[in-house]
């Protein structure tokens, strides 16, 4: 899901531009004046644009997702299968082994710590995928 999701947030129509130069190549790409079309435009988090015409496009694409995602969870009864799973891999994906701090991880699924503790699927996912993390580390002799 993970991959999927993220080749489809890839394929938006969403460019990025951290200077004058590339905002300018960006414009022009959409066959836009980055002067005068200014209002066709709107801005989005981390350096981002998008035409406001595929503004909706975007809403309802990360909407999906985040009910893809919640699905998923609410279809893990235990915590032991997709949950352990997504925490493992964004554990990994923000270096748990070396920092020993999930929040990054949870900041990035949109949960906080409350959430988990409220949720015993959560905790027990949580736990599970950072025992697997940590019993890698000792195999390894780290």
């Amino acid at each position: 899901m993970r991959n999927r999701q993220q080749q489809e947030v890839n394929n938006l129509p969403m460019r990025f531009a951290f200077s004058q130069k590339q905002f300018n190549e960006i414009m022009e790409e959409w066959g836009l004046d980055p002067k005068k079309d200014l209002d066709k435009i709107a801005r989005i988090p981390f350096g981002g644009f998008i035409q406001k015409k595929d503004a909706p496009l975007m809403h309802e694409s990360f909407a999906r997702h985040h009910r893809e995602l919640q699905a998923a969870i609410d279809a893990d009864p235990t915590g032991e299968g997709f949950i352990k799973d997504m925490f493992f891999s964004e554990l990994e994906n923000h270096e748990y082994s070396y920092t020993g701090s999930a929040e990054e991880t949870l900041d990035s699924l949109g949960l906080s710590f409350e959430d988990v503790a409220a949720d015993p699927r959560l905790a027990r996912g949580l736990d599970l995928a950072e025992g697997e993390i940590m019993g890698q580390q000792q195999t390894m002799g780290m």
